[in-house]
């Protein structure tokens, strides 16, 4: 199965959206012409084998023992992974980041079973410049964890988000699909739509000749 190929399909239909006028507000506080609502697609069901088949091929080969990141982007993602990666007999267990420390009991901002000295992947749904990623990895390095890779699924390819990671993870960054691949499907979608359009407006206008009587 190609699940690359499945999962482009799910965030194209669910997930994108453009705006040749620019009217997308981002969070960095710049206008666009793309808006990614990634968790239409990685909190589907349908996307989560996809999911979490392509980032565990990413780091099959990898030594970690865990994968995660800041809460919600990634979690869905670290999910989806740790759940292959136990079925295919290599169990990586989740860590969560929340984005402030709980107020209450161990006070803890990472949650999950992993202790000093884990070495792990942080993973993050959309990057544009990359700095939920980075606050990630910022907490992970505190609590004694090694990174060895950052996957993420979309990188927007702005503000140079997946420079700015890899200068704070100083590991391997790599992003699935980009913002370009999305505006491709959308390319080939506007010529497919046209083509559909021209053929049945010949089909409409042709006349089948009448049998002579």
């Amino acid at each position: 199965m190609d699940y690359k190929q499945q999962l482009l399909d799910i965030l194209y239909e669910h997930s994108f959206k453009y705006d040749s006028k620019r009217g997308f507000k981002l969070a960095c506080g710049e206008r666009s012409n793309v808006y990614i609502d990634s968790k239409k697609t990685t909190y589907r069901a349908d996307a989560m084998e996809a999911i979490g088949n392509i980032f565990f091929e990413k780091i099959k080969d990898a030594s970690v023992d865990g994968i995660g990141g800041l809460t919600l982007g990634a979690d869905p993602i670290a999910y989806a992974t740790a759940l292959i990666s136990n079925l295919k007999g290599k169990p990586l267990a989740v860590f969560v980041v929340r984005k402030e420390p709980k107020k209450h009991g161990t006070m803890q901002q990472i949650e999950g079973p992993l202790t000093k000295g884990a070495k792990v992947v942080v993973v993050d749904d959309v990057v544009t410049t990359g700095g939920s990623t980075i606050k990630a990895i910022k907490r992970a390095k505190e609590k004694g964890f090694e990174i060895k890779k950052v996957l993420v699924l979309i990188d927007r390819q702005e503000q140079n988000g997946l420079e700015n990671i890899k200068s704070a993870a100083e590991c391997e960054v790599e992003a699935i699909f980009t913002k370009e691949e999305l505006l491709e499907k959308l390319s080939e979608q506007k010529i497919k739509k046209n083509t559909d359009k021209i053929s049945k407006r010949r089909e409409n206008t042709h006349c089948p000749l009448q049998p002579l009587s």
